[in-house]
């Protein structure tokens, strides 16, 4: 009470010394009406609960009322306030003031309440509420109660001084009513246009019209107020917020009917278009709610002190109540029809679905509404794919993406994933699995002509309770979209495995390739070598195609063969490659099995190719060791011929088994190389490589799995072979080497054959010959025959027989040496460990290491 009164006293002191003419020598004497009036107005105003809505700034505000000094002319008035305010803000510390930002606010008011009082004693600018009785008495409040009384008469005024504080009562005469009235008014007069109107205007532009002032500006894509409609700024701001939800409403209503136009163009497609009927769902609620507001819109806006009575009426800022949740859903669209204007299909889904991860219960609920429409089609086009494998995407929305192709390439070719079509809410795995799932249908209708797969897959469907109408799958049942896929997958792949495994018996032609084309079937490959051998020794173009097929069924009469399956004999055929002048048979030939539809799935033609190049290096392999056969045939019965060169003289018998002891030595070097090189193909790589493909054949679940495990087979069989890209260094080597050896076998041939036709000359000149046979002799002899002339001349042709094919000999022998040892220099660098196990049969006794050890590594 006592910080009340002292305030009351300055207030009054304030007062005096303002109006008094002698400043504060006036006594209390001298008040007068005006004095009183004066009071009652600086009381109103400090009793005010009223904030202003200007920032505090208290160098602007000082700079506002000099502003307003120099345009009145009062240029002194003006230097004389800068003066007072700079000694005013310079002054800090205890007994200072502290807020001068309202200090100098509250003088601004004072002033420009002032000027407007020459002009009405009712009305009070800038907010404040104004007396309306006595002359423009105040309300007074005081500290501790909402309470208000207006004094009626100075002995009234006077008789609430007494205790230093004004006290309010209950208003007995309704004056607070008559005040709220005249603010009403007062705010009347300030606008042009009555908010009711404005709230219908904001009504018509949230549905896309335009109102009466409340117009859409295609400039600045903006709904507007013009500037020459006089209303105050706060309803101008407030106006503008609300028609923040037309801009909006206008934007996904444009994408609506923009679509609609286009539909059913490819740019939209089936998930666009119900893209659309979701937003356009979504309107109608909305529509629904404008309804609502339009007819409370037929109710006048009371009055302040009339709103305890009436509340079903609609003014703006009830209107930004109303449209804070429509103005979320609204807002969130047109953020949907921006990012998903040039998307479709799985596209669109998965953007959409980005928008879904909120954590507001509101957005997440409207989300996973707008996408079950949304994805409908999309989650169709899944369950008609991995239960009838059927791809119905008129549009190309799906991530699965078929083009026309033969049979034989359906699986690796025919179907493949679409990346950008991908929603995000599907993983790339089980994406992976329906794809794979539909392929395996079409496969089974296609290549195999099977119907099976529908039993399977309408056991899947039933297994996980979804029917095969539509509408089975949605938005947000992505567990049961994974638990069709696997069991539907599961079913079906296992279905197909059987009709491979039973129907099309692959294993059987997987071990009928190994036994013929790899060369597995000893018996007949030696039989066959053995009766093609002299057709292929002629030249490739004068080779019958014919004739070796039938060569071929002989082969396959004569050896065990004959017992297989007729359908894979009937598939086993004759091959001549392209071949030049100058090829002999044997550069030509091959075999050939047709694989067939669908077995030719994996035995693509790639695949066959490289079967062929595995053919060609086992034959001529085969026909190298055949070359060595043949010679040890040759040379083995000797015993007649070595007792023959052995009664000849020194000379010639020396050269004679030298001769022949450096052939037997090469023979067996070749031999020794030959037959571990091939104890490692035919063992360490086919048969290996085979026994784990039987197991990975055991537990493939679908023919991805079978062609992966085959793929595997294969090129386990070309890289151990040393036919892969990174032996190819070897591999040449290799292939000389083999050359080689077939050149060891004609000079071997013309060895022996020499040997032969010389010691059957020596025995005709001993058995003395007549004289005809001699002269016979003798012109042999000069066309070229190794004996004649007598025991002398048969000594030296013999002699220079044996020189020269020790010379052959050694020339091949030399150069034997040098390719082996750079073969086997090049063993231990390859990439595959089983090529150690080559290594070590080939020198187990350490001999090629000893000749350069720095060159091999243990």
């Amino acid at each position: 009470m006592e910080e009340d009164q002292k305030i009351l006293d300055l207030v009054k002191e304030l007062v005096l010394r303002l109006l008094s003419p002698n400043g504060a020598d006036s006594g209390p004497s001298d008040h007068s009406i005006d004095h009183v009036k004066a009071l009652k107005y600086a009381m109103r105003i400090l009793g005010s609960r009223m904030t202003p809505s200007i920032s505090v700034d208290e160098a602007a505000m000082a700079e506002s009322i000099k502003r307003n000094l120099v345009n009145e002319g009062k240029s002194s008035d003006a230097l004389t306030f800068a003066d007072l305010y700079a000694k005013f803000s310079s002054k800090s510390g205890p007994g200072s003031i502290h807020n001068k930002w309202g200090v100098l606010y509250l003088l601004k008011v004072i002033s420009e309440d002032r000027r407007k009082e020459k002009k009405s004693d009712s009305r009070v600018s800038s907010g404040f509420f104004a007396s309306t009785v006595s002359g423009g008495l105040p309300l007074l409040f005081d500290g501790e109660s909402d309470n208000c009384r207006v004094p009626r008469n100075q002995k009234t005024l006077d008789k609430g001084w007494n205790g230093g504080v004004l006290l309010v009562s209950k208003d007995p005469e309704n004056i607070r009513d008559i005040a709220f009235r005249e603010f009403a008014d007062l705010l009347k007069e300030e606008s042009e246009v009555a908010e009711a109107v404005l709230v219908r205007d904001v009504l018509y532009a949230c549905q896309g019209i335009n109102g009466k002032y409340v117009k859409f500006d295609k400039s600045i894509d903006s709904y507007v107020l013009p500037e020459s409609i006089k209303v105050p700024r706060a309803t101008r701001i407030l106006v503008r917020k609300l028609c923040e939800l037309g801009w909006l409403f206008r934007k996904v209503k444009g994408y609506i009917t923009q679509s609609r136009e286009r539909f059913p163009a490819e740019d939209v497609g089936t998930v666009g278009q119900a893209f659309c009927a979701a937003l356009q769902d979504e309107l109608s609620e909305y529509y629904k709610l404008l309804a609502v507001l339009e007819a409370q819109c037929t109710n006048p806006i009371p009055m302040f002190s009339e709103t305890e009575k009436t509340g079903n009426y609609l003014s703006l800022r009830r209107l930004s109540v109303w449209f804070a949740e429509p103005l979320v859903k609204m807002r969130l669209m047109a953020v949907l029809v921006d990012s998903c204007r040039v998307l479709r299909g799985g596209a669109m889904a998965g953007a959409i679905h980005m928008h879904a991860r909120h954590g507001d219960p509101l957005i997440q609920d409207f989300m996973r509404r707008l996408l079950r429409r949304v994805c409908s089609p999309l989650f169709e086009m899944v369950r008609s794919w991995v239960l009838e494998g059927e791809l119905d995407d008129i549009f190309a929305e799906f991530f699965v993406l078929g083009q026309p192709v033969k049979a034989e390439s359906l699986w690796q070719e025919g179907y493949r994933l679409h990346a950008g079509m991908l929603p995000s809410f599907i993983s790339q795995s089980l994406a992976q699995r329906i794809l794979r799932t539909g392929k395996s249908i079409n496969f089974l209708r296609v290549c195999c002509e099977d119907q099976g797969w529908a039993d399977a897959a309408t056991e899947a469907a039933a297994a996980v309770g979804t029917t095969t109408r539509r509408g089975g799958l949605g938005y947000g049942e992505t567990d049961a979209l994974e638990s069709l896929v696997t069991k539907a997958a599961k079913r079906i792949d296992k279905h197909l495995m059987d009709v491979m495994y039973k129907r099309y018996k692959f294993k059987e032609h997987c071990l009928a390739i190994k036994r013929y084309l790899l060369l597995g079937q000893g018996d007949f490959v030696q039989y066959l070598m053995d009766i093609v051998g002299p057709e292929l020794s002629e030249p490739a173009n004068t080779i019958s195609s014919f004739k070796l097929a039938g060569l071929l069924e002989s082969a396959i009469r004569s050896s065990n063969a004959q017992y297989d399956d007729p359908d894979i004999l009937e598939r086993l055929r004759v091959k001549m490659m392209p071949h030049s002048t100058g090829d002999r048979g044997w550069d030509v030939f091959s075999l050939e099995y047709d694989a067939r539809v669908p077995l030719n799935t994996v035995f693509t033609e790639s695949v066959m190719a490289r079967y062929l190049k595995i053919f060609n290096f086992l034959w001529k392999l085969r026909r190298v060791e055949h070359a060595l056969i043949g010679a040890w045939k040759t040379m083995k019965p000797n015993c007649m011929t070595s007792h023959f060169f052995t009664k000849q003289e020194g000379a010639i018998k020396l050269q004679f088994i030298s001769t022949l002891r450096r052939c037997q030595v090469l023979w067996d070097e070749m031999n020794h190389f030959v037959t571990n090189l091939q104890y490692y193909i035919m063992f360490e790589v086919l048969e290996v490589s085979w026994s784990n493909f039987l197991d990975e054949m055991e537990v493939a679940k679908d023919l991805d799995d079978l062609h992966a495990a085959h793929e595997k087979y294969l090129h386990s069989i070309v890289e151990k072979s040393l036919l892969g890209e990174r032996s190819q260094s070897l591999s040449k080597t290799l292939f000389v080497l083999l050359d080689l050896i077939l050149r060891f076998r004609s000079c071997a041939d013309r060895l022996y054959e020499g040997i032969h036709e010389l010691q059957a000359r020596a025995m005709e000149s001993s058995r003395g010959r007549n004289k005809s046979r001699s002269r016979s002799t003798d012109e042999s002899l000069e066309c070229g025959s190794w004996t004649g002339g007598g025991r002398k001349a048969l000594t030296q042709l013999a002699g220079e027989f044996f020189r020269n094919m020790r010379s052959d000999l050694d020339t091949v022998a030399n150069e034997y040496s040098s390719l082996l040892e750079g073969f086997i220099t090049q063993l231990p660098v390859q990439q595959h460990v089983d090529l150690k196990f080559l290594l070590f049969r080939l020198d187990f006794t350490e001999f090629y290491s000893r000749l350069r050890p720095s060159t091999y590594v243990n």
